[in-house]
C-alpha cells in the first residue's frame, strides 16, 4: 500500500513540474513602456513594480543602465540579473512574433544566443 501511495506522489509531483510555466523576461524599453507592460515582460515585476519603475522614470528622467533600476524601491539584485537580457533603454524591439520566446526557460535562450 505504502509503495503505491509513494508511486502516485511521485506522478503527481512529476505531473505539477510540467504545469508550471517556465518565465523568462521579454524585451522591454523600460524609458517607453507604460506599467502594464513592464510588468507583463519582466520576470518578477509586478504591476506596483512597474508602476514604481514609470513613477521613478518621471521623477528622474530616462533610465541608462540596468543598474540604475536598482534605485526604485522594491528592485533588487536578483531581479535585475534575472531580467538583465530583456531590460532596453532605447531602439527597436523586436517584432510580436518573438512573444513565443517568452515560454522558453531562460537558460535554454541564453544558452542559444551563447550559441
Amino acid at each position: 500500500m505504502q509503495a503505491k501511495f509513494r508511486k502516485l506522489l511521485v506522478a503527481l509531483a512529476i505531473a505539477a513540474s510540467f504545469t508550471l510555466p517556465a518565465f523568462a523576461a521579454t524585451p522591454v524599453n523600460v524609458n517607453k513602456a507604460d506599467a502594464a507592460t513592464i510588468a507583463k515582460s519582466l520576470d518578477g515585476i509586478g504591476q506596483s513594480k512597474a508602476q514604481a519603475i514609470v513613477a521613478w522614470r518621471e521623477a528622474h528622467g530616462p533610465f541608462k543602465r540596468v543598474e540604475d533600476l536598482a534605485q526604485v524601491k522594491g528592485i533588487g539584485k536578483g531581479t535585475l540579473e534575472r531580467n538583465h537580457d530583456a531590460i532596453r533603454f532605447s531602439g527597436d524591439l523586436p517584432a510580436p512574433a518573438d512573444a513565443p520566446a517568452k515560454k522558453a526557460s531562460h537558460r535554454k535562450a541564453k544558452a542559444a544566443q551563447e550559441g
